[in-house]
């Protein structure tokens, strides 16, 4: 660490999952030659389906792994070793990347062949969704959804939480919720990840990473499943695999990385979800996404501040 940044600092660095990707999230890793570098061979090798939807699983996963590690290549001369990396759902790859386990090129691979995966299941069993639901007490939430063959995808904090199930049911659902005295989002996913629809896709995903050379990583990671931090292949390629299937608990990793003692947080990008998460779960972590900012340089001069 330089000598500009305080001896007691702790840095987290957040990787997002679905959901705020966009046509411009690479413009600001490639106002740096390491990130445009990066950016430029990532894309380069990524091959998109032909109607280009960023949204759709099969783009958006890759995308937002080659988007977060443009962002880390970019940034990297002048920000802090991270103490922790922290990924939600897709984002859990992406933090293995970050850390080093393997390369960018291996990462995105990772991420097109786990969408793949994710995308068979959904052929599977086809009408698959995702919604948010906020306003009721997890344990209210848990009832309201095995009522309509939904299961928890996401616990995001005491009131709020993603869930993957039916589309056919999400009407129901969502009355069902209102009723209650919540809320809920019907969101642009069509797969139920992180619930048992997925359960095919966890033994060759499992094998892919088995697969694939990890290296020593130069941070811990947390696993999303089980809110601690991995510190073998072996342990590493469990989680990232069973998570496809299994709840996050992502409440519980913010809550590891306030107990781990982190000073301040940054969201790689893209968006902005899972700093004003960890904003709001614990407000004495100075926590920032790098949308919040125009030039890298304000990022930089971020970092130095929140660091002293």
């Amino acid at each position: 660490m330089t000598s500009s940044y305080g001896a007691q600092s702790r840095l987290l660095l957040l990787c997002p999952g679905q959901g705020g990707q966009h046509g411009g999230m690479f413009d600001l890793p490639r106002s740096s030659p390491a990130g445009d570098s990066v950016a430029s061979a990532l894309l380069a090798g990524l091959a998109l389906a032909d109607d280009e939807d960023i949204y759709a699983n099969r783009n958006a996963q890759p995308l937002i792994v080659a988007a977060t590690l443009s962002m880390w290549a970019a940034i990297r001369e002048f920000a802090p070793p991270p103490a922790l990396v922290a990924g939600y759902s897709i984002g859990e790859l992406s933090a293995y990347g970050i850390a080093g386990a393997f390369p960018p090129q291996m990462a995105v691979q990772l991420a097109a062949q786990r969408a793949q995966l994710m995308d068979d299941c959904a052929r599977a069993l086809p009408g698959q969704m995702l919604m948010a639901i906020s306003g009721l007490a997890l344990s209210r939430a848990s009832t309201l959804l095995a009522e309509h063959d939904f299961y928890m995808s996401i616990e995001n904090g005491d009131d709020a939480c993603i869930a993957g199930g039916p589309a056919a049911s999400a009407e129901a659902l969502e009355q069902a919720t209102l009723a209650a005295g919540g809320r809920c989002t019907r969101l642009p996913v069509a797969v139920a990840s992180h619930t048992r629809y997925m359960q095919a896709a966890v033994a060759p995903f499992a094998a892919a990473l088995q697969r694939t050379e990890f290296q020593p990583k130069s941070a811990p990671v947390l696993a999303g499943i089980v809110a601690m931090a991995v510190n073998s292949k072996a342990l590493a390629v469990e989680q990232l695999s069973r998570q496809l299937a299994e709840t996050i608990h992502w409440a519980a990793c913010m809550d590891a990385a306030a107990e781990a003692g982190i000073t301040y947080a940054l969201e790689l990008g893209p968006g902005a979800a899972l700093s004003r998460m960890l904003q709001s779960r614990h407000p004495h972590i100075n926590t920032r996404s790098v949308a919040d900012f125009r030039t890298l340089d304000g990022i930089r001069k971020w970092l130095e501040r929140a660091a002293e």
